[in-house]
């Protein structure tokens, strides 16, 4: 049996399959999320009940000009129903 000391750098410790040269696990695939998974994550934000494994998803995955693209649709969206209701109300 071999005994490494703390003074024993080798690096074995973080060789293997995957592994970066800098001795770093490796990063997973970043996938991007999707249309209708952004606009769900900014209705849900909006209305405050976004989820933390979502919000985590997002900042994981998501990238800031998806978001505030779909979060000027949904705004564009939420003004224009509440003015047909406020409309339909009226009339």
């Amino acid at each position: 049996m071999i005994d490494k000391t703390a003074d024993d750098h080798s690096s074995d410790e973080h060789s293997g399959p995957g592994a970066t040269e800098q001795g770093q696990a490796p990063q997973p695939a970043r996938k991007k999320l999707g249309f209708w998974q952004t606009m769900s994550s900014v209705i849900a934000a909006s209305f405050g009940v976004q989820s933390r494994k979502n919000k985590e998803r997002d900042f994981e995955q998501g990238s800031i000009s998806g978001f505030v693209a779909a979060a000027l649709i949904f705004t564009v969206l939420f003004v224009l129903t509440l003015v047909v209701i406020v409309r339909v109300v009226l009339a």
